[in-house]
């Protein structure tokens, strides 16, 4: 699977705190090593075009974007 991160992703990480931050860089390290890691609460974005959009916890309020499909990993 390709691992892929746009530069939306991270021009809006560096508008968050430094634990935020963390949390985030912490979630798409794990992203990387195992994509489908149990621990990752993956949910489907509803009411989107695209049906590959899905949200992932990565802080108390704190959701990475992804556009995952069969061959790729999109940070978002």
């Amino acid at each position: 699977m390709q691992f892929r991160i746009s530069g939306t992703f991270t021009d809006s990480l560096t508008r968050l705190t430094a634990d935020e931050q963390k949390a985030v860089k912490t979630t798409a390290f794990d992203l990387q090593v195992n994509p489908a890691n149990p621990g990752l609460q993956f949910h489907r974005i509803e009411r989107c075009k695209d049906k590959h959009f899905w949200s992932i916890l990565a802080g108390r309020d704190i959701r990475v974007i992804v556009h995952k499909t069969d061959a790729s990993l999109l940070l978002c």
